[in-house]
């Protein structure tokens, strides 16, 4: 048997040239989401990303929690970077819009649920999903995490992951109201570490708060004997995102 014939199979047809056009064209459209997401962002830093659900009204308790947070993260000196959209999003773009530093929404097209919010001093649109990933790490000094859905989960297990296999810095991640939350991680600690697909020590990954206040405090407690720029071990290991 050839070499040709090794690789070939009834199943796979020749090579379409107009379908590899138009997938090359795609690769274009992410590197143009990467540079630009690069240059606007970089001048952000110290940052905190802060994640929840689109669908929460502006009167709920969580809508007001949220902006108070980013409000005092922002006088505190931290830019707030959010998905650009409603609910909590929104709460976090407009709190940190009434304050000292910038408000970054990073906005992806979707075909119903996501409208950009007004309160943002730095807004950028995504169609790739991982793209927007990428930018909402590259500059986090820390991530906030309010309830949310599916979304929300993604973006939480997306850092945690991350610090786990140490493919970025290891930086605070703060689950927001412990009602909401201690479910999740009581089956983290009665499934996922007596099963042994976890580490017990990787629960200590992440932390759990109610109030504004405990959110900034945790983020300077992190960094009280060092900067918030990366060392050059991390700095390395920003490289590889």
């Amino acid at each position: 048997m050839n070499a040709q014939e090794r690789h070939s199979h009834p199943s796979l047809k020749p090579v379409n040239d107009t379908s590899l056009t138009r997938e090359s064209w795609k690769i274009f459209q992410i590197m143009a989401e990467f540079v630009e997401g690069f240059e606007r962002l970089s001048q952000i830093k110290p940052s905190v990303s802060i994640f929840g659900s689109a669908r929460t009204p502006v009167d709920h308790p969580y809508y007001k929690l949220t902006e108070d947070i980013a409000l005092l993260l922002s006088d505190a000196g931290f830019s707030v970077v959010s998905g650009g959209g409603p609910g909590i999003m929104e709460a976090a773009n407009k709190g940190a819009f009434a304050g000292k530093s910038p408000s970054i929404g990073l906005n992806i097209v979707l075909p119903h649920e996501q409208t950009t919010n007004p309160y943002q001093n730095i807004s950028l649109n995504f169609r790739h999903f991982f793209s927007r990933k990428v930018m909402f790490v590259k500059y986090a000094s820390a991530y906030v995490v309010l309830p949310g859905g599916f979304g929300t989960l993604d973006e939480m297990m997306e850092i945690l992951t991350l610090v786990q296999t140490h493919k970025t810095r290891q930086i605070p991640v703060i689950l927001v109201h412990k009602p909401f939350w201690e479910g999740l991680l009581a089956w983290f600690r009665s499934t996922l570490v007596t099963e042994g697909v976890i580490s017990p020590e990787d629960l200590d990954l992440m932390q759990i708060v109610d109030t504004p206040q405990e959110v900034v405090d945790a983020i300077f407690n992190h960094y009280e004997h060092r900067g918030f720029e990366p060392s050059a071990d991390e700095q390395a290991t920003l490289l590889d995102l």
